[in-house]
């Protein structure tokens, strides 16, 4: 067995970015931009007002209360043409160009609109005034590439007139799941049967991820069905597998495809759930076997699956810094196996979480996983741990 950072390092290290293609704008959200974005325009393209109120020369301002002649006005879109002068102001609307010859904006509330003149009672001198470029400029780097764009990013991008951008290509992953026993939610359940959750579990996953689910249905314990069904993968970047990846007669993964140019690299991890993960390359395309389990195929596409999705889409392999949590209960010493224990998490009185892991840790449960806050890391050999005790976490949000 190897170590689950080897399995990581093995599993990024077959994997690579993929290359970029072109969207519009509206559909950028939730990809990565594969090249920095400069803006295309100036924002603002020039002064404008912050406010309703009246566009006059901060000049004017000097002694107040001070009447101004009206000879116009501004509205957002339709700039004033004319020069004020001296004595003189104009009517201006929020985000209208300040007309020439001004550099202040006082609030309609502060002045007494006379019709033909106004009177200024408060104001000061270059206030309310959004500069030309306030907020960006024409060729400046406004987004970089590598990062996955948000809803604000889209606005951003929009502003700065740029309707296409170039992102990495959403990978596609082809999602293959075994077993005679196992049948679609729905469908007539025969003596034995389990209802299938990994293939649309994983499916749900990847999508969240930013990748492009292939489901390619359920196998049947055969090298007939397993070939039939993995021909499905073809154009696909990454072929998961769930299911038959262990040592039973009828695990037939391995067997199946190492005819058919299997190249395995590892297929026993020392973990807890998930020891028989199998990682390999099928005729050029990554393939990486998860087991039957529920809870051991989802805790193992946490750990390998999302970190490949996320190197193929150009961004670095994990979310953010590791989390920690304070013990709610004792745990006893660990094996060679590092576990990932299901926990919940309560608020803590020194700004920990607090971590309380579910007595029953069975990989076929899929109950108290949903219930789960976050799975509790015990490195191998760990020694007993008393309550209380700093532990990492892995938190289970938006998952």
């Amino acid at each position: 067995m190897i170590s689950v950072a080897e399995a990581r390092g093995r599993i990024l290290a077959a994997v690579g970015i993929l290359p970029a293609e072109m969207v519009g704008v509206a559909e950028a959200a939730g990809r990565v931009l594969a090249e920095d974005l400069a803006a295309r325009v100036t924002q603002p393209p020039a002064a404008v007002s912050a406010m309703d109120g009246w566009a006059v020369r901060g000049a004017d301002l000097d002694s107040l209360p001070a009447t101004l002649a009206r000879i116009g006005e501004a509205p957002a879109g339709r700039p004033f043409a004319g020069t004020v002068g001296p004595g003189q102001a104009v009517r201006i609307f929020t985000g209208a160009v300040l007309p020439d010859g001004t550099d202040t904006v006082v609030l309609q509330e502060d002045c007494e609109d006379r019709g033909a003149s106004v009177v200024v009672r408060e104001g000061t001198p270059g206030r309310w005034v959004r500069p030309a470029g306030l907020d960006f400029r024409a060729g400046e780097v406004g987004l970089r590439a590598g990062r996955l764009l948000t809803v604000r990013d889209v606005a951003l991008a929009a502003a700065m007139n740029v309707p296409w951008l170039m992102v990495r290509r959403r990978p596609r992953v082809a999602i293959l799941a075994t077993g005679d026993e196992v049948v679609m939610p729905g469908d007539p359940l025969g003596p034995g049967a389990i209802v299938s959750s990994n293939g649309l579990a994983l499916a749900a996953l990847v999508a969240r991820l930013g990748g492009t689910p292939v489901n390619l249905g359920i196998a049947g314990d055969s090298r007939e069905a397993l070939e039939e069904r993995v021909r499905g993968a073809a154009g696909c970047d990454l072929l998961v597998t769930t299911g038959g990846a262990s040592v039973g007669e009828h695990d037939l993964v391995r067997a199946a495809l190492e005819p058919k140019g299997l190249a395995l690299d590892f297929w026993k991890i020392a973990m807890r759930p998930g020891k028989p993960l199998m990682f390999g390359s099928l005729r050029g395309t990554p393939l990486l076997g998860l087991p039957g389990n529920p809870v051991s195929s989802l805790v193992c596409a946490l750990l390998f699956l999302k970190p490949a999705l996320r190197v193929m889409q150009g961004l670095a392999p994990d979310d953010g810094p590791q989390a920690f949590a304070r013990l709610g209960a004792a745990l006893p010493e660990n094996d060679r196996r590092q576990d990932y224990l299901r926990a919940t998490l309560a608020p803590g009185g020194d700004g920990l979480p607090v971590a309380a892991a579910f007595a029953k840790q069975d990989s076929s449960m899929l109950s108290p996983l949903a219930r789960a806050d976050c799975l509790l890391v015990r490195p191998p050999h760990a020694p007993a741990a008393a309550a209380g005790e700093t532990v990492p976490i892995i938190p289970l949000d938006g998952v």
